[in-house]
Formats: C-alpha cells, structure tokens, sequence
C-alpha cells in the first residue's frame, strides 16, 4: 500500500497560470489563488477593517448605553446590547483572522486555522444570549409602560445606523468567501436595520406618546437578531463537527474521484473544513492496473481544487481489489 500525500498540488500554480479563474479572481475564491505560496492559508487580510469596526462601535456602545439609560428606554439599550455582541463577536472574529495564520506545529499540524469555526459559532451563541436578556426588559416594559425620551432615541439610533452602516461596508467585499467574515458582515447590516427600526420607533412615540412601541421595538429588533443569527449557528456548528461544508456536494465529489482513469472502486472518502475558507479531502482510492504514478495524483489533487475547491487533499492508492482495507466498509470512520 502507497500513501502518497498529495504535497503536490502546492506547485499547481506555477504550472497552471490560467487556474486564476479566467483572470478575475472570483472574490469567494480569492483566498484559493495564495493560499499555495505562503503557508498561511488566509483570506484578504481584514485587520483594519476589524480595528476600525471595533473602535467605532465600542465608541457607539458607550454613547448608546448612556443615552439608553438616560432616555428610559428599552428600544435604544436593546440596540445597545445588540453592539455589544458585535464588538464580542468583531474581537473574537478578529482573534481567529488572526490565528488562522499561525505557521503549523508539531502538535497543532493545521495551525490554528479551526478558530475561525470557533468564533463563527461562539458570535451566533453571544448573539442568542444578548436576545435572552433583552426579551426580559422588553417583557416586564409591555406590562408596565414607561416614559421615554424620543428625540434622544431618534438621534442616538440615528448615528448608530451611519455606524453600523460603515463598518458593514468594511467587511462586505470578504463575507461570500468566509463565514467568520460573513457573521461580522450580517451583525453589521442587521444592527444598521435595527437602529433603523429604533429611529421610526422613536418617530412614532414622539408623535403619538404611544410608550409600549418602546419594548415592541425591542422584541422586533430581537426577532431580526435570531433571524439572522440562525444560520451562522446551523452552519458554524455543522464546520465544529466536521461536516462537509455547504458548497461542496460529496456525491459529486465521490462520482468525480470514481470516474478518475484506473480506478475501480474508492473507499474512506472524508471532506472536512479545516478552517472557513479551506477544505481538505483524504480517500483510498483502488486501482488495480497498478499505481497510475505522481502526474495521476497531481491532476487529481488539482482538479478537486478547481471544481470543488478543495485545497489540501490526501489521496492513498490501493492496487489489490481485495486488498481487505480495515478502513473499506461505509460505517468504519
């Protein structure tokens, strides 16, 4: 039995110029075109963006918080925890960006590229909490209403949605490549929508004095929260458990591997993510013309990083039908 790692597809690049995808690289494939050359498999560096993001918004929470409690109300400290949770989660997608871009180890032999699926996942889980909490003051607020002041909700929710508006912008071009980028993206444009639903609340208790709008409020922005969040969780938690990713569908992956010259079976076939934006495959595939050679590995490793961008793929090559592999039967991981 050859185990034959498919180190190979690290030079791809140098021999296949017009694998840069037609000239334009594709923004969710950007990461695919120098993942090979550096051994720091990252996205477009989004440092600043983070740093600005940050500072904006902690600089927003504060004044929101402030303000929040000043004007009694509900609507605008809802919006206010909302931030918050964005600046967890900006700070922990930051942390992870940062990570994912430490060299291998001994021990740690990806890095640390998985951070950025922990973070992914701890942002959806800050965000739920924050729903949680806010739930309950919006709750006891609709038994018992409380004044409120509305042009300060008015101008405070204003700024929050140029704010939140601004840093989305930051983050918009890496969130269809990523999903650690996507989940500070879609906290962006959801708090920009929710400063934009506190400013018409505001509107509307100013010119009715109508006060349970205030917590109403609140419960909508909870609403948009969980809504948008929903997904980030579905699909943070499926990457944490080693799922194959979304994009990639593993028949295809499986037909692909089967169809490949010389082969007659394949078995152990395993798509996991190693990181956001990486993927790696490892199988055993059965070929018993005897071993097709390294120019056969090389293409196949090539190919699957250009159909189904998958970067980092191990392929072991079996020559007997029969040769037993403890690892053939389906239910045997």
């Amino acid at each position: 039995m050859s185990h034959s790692h498919s180190h190979d597809h690290h030079g791809h690049s140098h021999d296949h110029p017009d694998h840069a995808h037609d000239g334009h690289a594709h923004k969710d494939h950007a990461h695919d075109d120098h993942a090979h050359h550096g051994h720091h498999h990252a996205p477009v560096d989004f440092g600043r963006a983070f740093l600005i993001g940050i500072t904006l918004n902690t600089a927003f929470v504060l004044i929101e918080g402030l303000y929040g409690y000043l004007a009694n109300s509900t609507a605008l400290l809802a919006d206010a925890g909302h931030n918050l949770s964005d600046v967890l989660g900006l700070v922990t997608a930051w942390i992870a960006a940062v990570l994912s871009k430490r060299a291998p180890t001994a021990r740690y032999t990806y890095g640390l590229r998985n951070t950025s699926i922990l973070a992914a996942l701890a942002n959806a889980v800050l965000l739920l909490i924050a729903c949680g909490a806010i739930l309950l003051e919006a709750a006891q607020r609709l038994i018992e209403p409380e004044p409120v002041k509305s042009v300060t909700i008015i101008v405070v929710a204003t700024i929050g949605i140029l704010v939140n508006g601004a840093t989305a912008w930051l983050f918009a071009s890496g969130q269809k490549g990523d999903i650690n980028i996507r989940g500070a993206y879609l906290h962006m444009i959801a708090d920009a929508a929710v400063s934009a639903g506190v400013v018409i609340a505001g509107l509307v208790i100013m010119q009715t004095g109508w006060l349970w709008v205030d917590p109403l409020t609140s419960l909508v922005v909870v609403g948009v929260i969980v809504w948008s969040t929903w997904g980030l969780l579905r699909e943070s938690t499926a990457m944490s458990l080693d799922a194959v990713p979304a994009f990639i569908d593993p028949l295809a992956v499986r037909a692909f591997l089967e169809k490949r010259p010389g082969v007659s079976s394949i078995h152990d076939l395993h798509i996991w993510p190693i990181s956001t934006t990486e993927t790696a495959l490892t199988a055993h595939l059965v070929t018993p013309g005897g071993h097709p050679g390294d120019g056969f590995l090389t293409e196949t490793c090539q190919q699957l990083q250009e159909h189904f961008r998958i970067s980092h793929s191990t392929i072991q090559i079996e020559i007997s039908e029969h040769g037993n592999c403890a690892l053939a039967p389906d239910h045997v991981i």
